[in-house]
């Protein structure tokens, strides 16, 4: 809309122009007194879309009509918007008519939201004043002195309904007035309601009961958003095509709910996709299926399953005991199927990785859903394609990783999935390296705060190994990381996982480094790093992967100099011929052995001339 022409008898003239084409047209706005006014005016002009006359104007066909389900639908939109920012405690701050765009005649988008600081510009604020006196009449009385919540957005929407229900019986000027008005008399509202009783405009009743709540001058005082729509769509007898408003609807009795539930899985899965809109429904149908064994759940995957749950997800995904319940579930199958079947690669499509990830975002503080979609995504990562840790790292997620192991240090449960996520992601393609730089000073603090945590040590191994494959670690880094690669192992020398990785860890640094190797050989107060090279081998000598493990860490000291007197003061020549007689091709490994795919594969020399020719 450009301008409005003088308004004459029948109605408004407005000048508009078309979006697309910049065309100017005048589109006559006119009121009806109910449907079927309008219905009969709208028959009667039809026949001027027929006219073609040089000096008639060509009329086309855009009737809307701005009747009471019309209103009823729009404004179901604007409340589902303005809940849903509530929900993630984001405040409009600027709502009045203009900021409700129409997209189409029966949808509508909220714009134009903005920020504490830029609406508390005063100097922008008395410029914009003068420039529209109408800009501020939207606005509620707290907000005239830069103060704005929740409750100051309900009192915006307030003044929209108001506006559009008294707008046939009272011009632009006069609303301004009565919306300024209502901030030092809310008595002035009770003439208007009565108005709109005696001229019987749609609903009347139903905005009686709404509107004194919202333009309440105290703020405390004002009904919530979710109090609208309960006395709009629940106790009224609004309607509205908005799904999130199924949120709202009378729940469904426990008693029943159980009753419906106590099938098999078919069963179960009928009843959440026949009650998809009910929440309470969804909750304990997935918290049944948490309760049943792995062989009636169908493992190593039912499809349909999982396609259910991740649908509830989507649809509920502003009821955060649903996601948590989801996600529990997603994680339950995940486990259930690598124990019962490690062979079967799990169902771990595109819509999980997008179903917790949006979870996420929505609750980013969230503790308990927060270690759920690191240990989901962990899993999902590992099982796809390095797409999908080049898509979690584009969605920023390498970042919310890293922010959580700081802030959340004291959060065991956090700090053991960030990092088993961390591992996950870099086995993948990594888009950028620079903020895994301060990674080593992370793990550091986080070994530091539980320093005889054996799951946690082991994560720490696996996330060191990476980065030192990747380049990633410093060189000011590699003794602190050497040193708690070594304290690891000396902390959990049965956990075969962190064995390995400690140890490809240390064969990874030692070879770029000599600084990195004789932090291993030098003696410590835990002892020096080859009588735990011996300790190792004693307990794991028939596992091959970890004697091959310790082997490349002796190939490479045993490729300086400087460090083969040591070796042989501390008797590893007896060792090393020792695995070279129990495991022929252990130190002439394949470079397999330690690199993933999409990693480098290290670069470190041949294993088995340097080390025989030093320790012989």
């Amino acid at each position: 809309v450009l301008y409005q022409l003088n308004p004459g008898a029948l109605g408004v003239n407005l000048v508009v122009e078309e979006m697309e084409t910049k065309v100017k047209r005048v589109i006559k706005q006119v009121e009806c007194m109910d449907d079927h006014q309008a219905s009969q005016a709208l028959e009667e002009l039809m026949p001027l879309l027929k006219l073609r006359h040089a000096h008639i104007s060509v009329y086309r066909e855009l009737f809307i009509t701005w009747n009471g389900e019309w209103m009823q639908n729009v404004l179901g939109q604007v409340l589902d918007a303005l809940e849903y920012l509530h929900h993630l405690d984001i405040i409009h701050r600027n709502l009045k008519p203009s900021n409700i765009i129409l997209v189409s005649s029966d949808h509508c988008k909220l714009q134009d939201l903005s920020s504490n600081v830029l609406m508390t510009n005063k100097a922008k604020w008395n410029i914009r004043a003068e420039e529209d006196p109408f800009h501020k009449s939207w606005m509620a009385p707290e907000a005239l002195n830069f103060s704005f919540s929740q409750k100051s957005d309900i009192w915006s929407l307030g003044c929209i309904i108001l506006d559009m229900t008294s707008c046939s019986f009272m011009d632009g000027t006069e609303a301004m007035y009565l919306r300024k008005s209502l901030r030092q008399s809310p008595g002035s509202l009770e003439t208007v309601l009565k108005t709109m009783e005696e001229k019987q405009i749609p609903d009347a009743e139903t905005f009686g009961n709404l509107l004194p709540g919202m333009l309440q001058i105290d703020p405390s005082d004002r009904i919530t958003i979710k109090d609208v729509v309960h006395i709009t769509f629940l106790s009224g007898s609004f309607k509205s095509s908005c799904i999130s408003l199924t949120l709202y609807r009378e729940t469904v009795p426990a008693s029943i709910t159980d009753m419906l539930l106590e099938g098999n899985v078919a069963s179960i899965l009928e009843v959440m996709q026949n009650f998809s809109g009910w929440p309470e429904v969804q909750f304990r149908a997935m918290k049944r299926l948490l309760k049943m064994p792995a062989d009636q759940l169908g493992l190593p995957w039912r499809p349909e399953l999982v396609e259910v749950v991740v649908t509830t997800m989507q649809l509920h995904d502003r009821v955060l005991d649903i996601q948590l319940c989801a996600c529990s579930l997603l994680l339950h199958l995940l486990g259930q199927a690598m124990v019962h079947h490690p062979e079967a690669k799990a169902l771990c499509n595109q819509a999980i990785t997008s179903a917790v990830l949006s979870a996420l975002w929505s609750y980013p503080e969230e503790e308990s859903l927060l270690v759920l979609v690191y240990s989901l995504l962990a899993i999902t990562t590992t099982q796809e394609s390095e797409s999908v840790s080049e898509e979690l790292q584009n969605a920023g997620l390498l970042e919310h990783i890293l922010e959580h192991l700081n802030s959340s240090l004291e959060s065991r449960d956090v700090c053991v999935s960030g990092l088993g996520l961390l591992w996950a992601l870099l086995l993948g393609i990594i888009v950028n390296k620079a903020p895994l730089e301060k990674v080593p000073d992370l793990i550091s603090q986080v070994l530091a705060t539980y320093p005889a945590d054996g799951e946690m040590a082991e994560a720490s191994c696996g996330v060191f190994w990476l980065l030192s494959l990747l380049g990633c670690i410093k060189e000011q880094q590699f003794e602190q990381v050497v040193a708690l690669l070594l304290q690891s192992i000396r902390l959990c020398q049965n956990r075969v996982l962190l064995v390995n990785n400690a140890y490809r860890g240390l064969a990874s640094l030692v070879e770029v480094s000599e600084l990195a190797a004789f932090k291993v050989v030098v003696q410590e107060e835990g002892g020096s790093g080859l009588s735990l090279i011996k300790e190792t081998y004693q307990l794991h000598k028939d596992d091959p992967e970890v004697v091959e493990n310790v082997g490349m860490l002796l190939v490479h000291l045993a490729s300086y100099e400087e460090i083969l007197p040591e070796l042989v003061s501390s008797s590893m020549k007896a060792l090393v011929q020792e695995i070279k007689e129990r495991f022929t091709s252990s130190l002439v490994s394949d470079r397999s052995a330690f690199s993933k795919p999409g990693l480098p594969p290290g670069g470190s020399p041949q294993p088995g001339c340097t080390a025989s020719r030093g320790l012989e």
